[in-house]
């Protein structure tokens, strides 16, 4: 799995935040499953944005790029991020882009120009549109044969490969001159570095589909006559902010590290992965409280769970069975009915909205079944079995976890703790006097909560709660 990593300018934000828990949620799920997984993910350490900021502040660029990546290592970390198996740099592959370049020249795919050397798309017409569905045809006719100014380019639909040296920027001896390389030229090289002429999965943001992805189709396809280089392509959505697409220049541009300051990491991690990778998210308010609440039941439940564990090996449970009668043997029928469902919905495209749906319900059966009140040696090795239910699915899959002896010294609220067990029973008595329409019982046990200073919102996954 090769997946685009980030041009490493500046800090990350939240789009590079949303991009990389996705991947390294399927690069987890595809582990799990038993698959033995070579993942790689670049830095793009030359580039026109690079250039600038160093020429603007005054710094040499690989200060700047040294310290940026640095920065992205601790952000990942802190959403709980597993390291690819490789980083490429893009800077100690030129030779190998350098090569690459000469064999499109030499099949005619490619051209030298007065500033640097370009592929000319019509040379594989085939091959354009993949990813977009766009035709080659309808861009024909709509660019009336426009050439940008000042470019050596045949056609416009044409890409550079290799830049002709300007004044003041870092450069590299080529066939065709001082220059540097291209963007799309360089994921080509890294990739095809790692895995040779095809590989399985390559990832990276919607933004990347064009031209940067197709433009990598046309290069590594046309330099290895190999087809297809790559099986799979995979994209996450956008970020939005609030119903608008995030931006700089709308004031609503937010790095990793300053959301940290006000959202805690796995509650963020939670947010962006309870949605399908390839559909956008609204990033708002209500979603990160929403994600806050279902967080805390998460790390609530778990952390009872280990507190129950004991010592001493646990007696063995009844056989689960969700048609018995016995509450504990039909309790943990439900949980391997809802690990079963779990690993159907990874399955399905990694959808992790549908696996956070079944971990929230779980959470709900296990909830129950230590509160109906259980032999302490059944209480025991019930806690057991959730630890390991929780921490293979919620902890090894989706990340969301903290390791076992943390959690329990995560502060709780003092008086959420006190009145918990309270509230979830009135939760469920109220869930049961509006299925049976009993509206005046829900409405009384509501104004109880409510003189317990609680705040009950009715949400798609169920009530949560929190204190005033």
């Amino acid at each position: 799995m090769y997946v685009c990593g980030v041009t490493v300018y500046d800090r990350c934000h939240l789009g590079h935040a949303r991009c990389y828990i996705a991947f390294d949620v399927i690069y987890r799920w595809l582990k799990q499953s038993g698959y033995d997984v070579t993942y790689v993910q670049n830095f793009t350490d030359i580039d026109d944005k690079i250039i600038i900021r160093a020429q603007t502040e005054q710094r040499d660029w690989r200060e700047i790029v040294d310290e940026n990546i640095e920065a992205y290592y601790n952000d990942m970390d802190r959403l709980n991020i597993q390291r690819a198996n490789h980083y490429p740099r893009c800077t100690d592959y030129v030779e190998h882009m350098i090569g690459i370049i000469d064999v499109l020249i030499d099949k005619g795919h490619a051209y030298v120009a007065s500033d640097g050397v370009y592929f000319h798309v019509d040379s594989a017409p085939e091959k354009y549109g993949q990813l977009t569905g766009q035709s080659i045809e309808a861009v024909r006719s709509g660019a009336s044969g426009r050439v940008e100014d000042q470019s050596g380019k045949k056609d416009h639909k044409d890409f550079a490969l290799w830049k002709a040296a300007k004044p003041g920027e870092p450069t590299w001896d080529s066939p065709w001159g001082p220059g540097r390389p291209g963007w799309h030229i360089e994921c080509t090289a890294m990739s095809l570095d790692h895995f040779l002429n095809e590989f399985d999965i390559h990832g990276g943001g919607h933004d990347l589909r064009f031209p940067h992805h197709e433009a990598e189709i046309f290069q590594g396809e046309c330099y290895t006559d190999h087809s297809p280089v790559v099986h799979h392509w995979m994209h996450n959505g956008f970020v939005n902010i609030d119903g608008e697409k995030m931006s700089k220049s709308l004031g609503n541009f937010w790095t990793i590290d300053e959301i940290l300051a006000k959202v805690d990491p796995l509650v963020l991690r939670f947010a962006l992965i309870n949605s399908h990778y390839r559909s956008p998210i609204d990033m708002n308010e209500s979603l990160l409280k929403d994600a806050e609440r279902n967080y805390a039941k998460l790390l609530d439940v778990y952390e009872t769970m280990v507190k129950q564990l004991g010592q001493g090996e646990p007696v063995n449970l009844p056989h689960p069975d969700t048609a018995s009668a016995q509450p504990l043997s039909k309790g943990l029928g439900m949980l391997e009915l809802m690990g079963e469902h779990f690993a159907k919905a990874m399955d399905d495209d990694f959808n992790t909205r549908e696996a956070i749906a079944k971990v929230l319900t779980a959470l709900r059966e296990m909830s129950k079944i230590l509160d109906a009140g259980l032999e302490e040696s059944d209480a025991h090795a019930f806690a057991h079995y959730c630890v390991e239910w929780l921490e293979e699915t919620a902890g090894t899959v989706l990340g969301l976890l903290p390791e076992r002896e943390e959690v329990l010294r995560i502060k709780i609220d003092p008086r959420r703790e006190a009145i918990a067990k309270k509230v979830e029973h009135l939760l469920e008595k109220r869930a049961e006097a509006r299925a049976s329409k009993d509206y005046a019982t829900a409405d009384a046990i509501r104004d109880e909560l409510a003189s317990l200073n609680v705040i009950v919102t009715d949400t798609a996954d169920g009530p949560v709660w929190e204190l005033r």
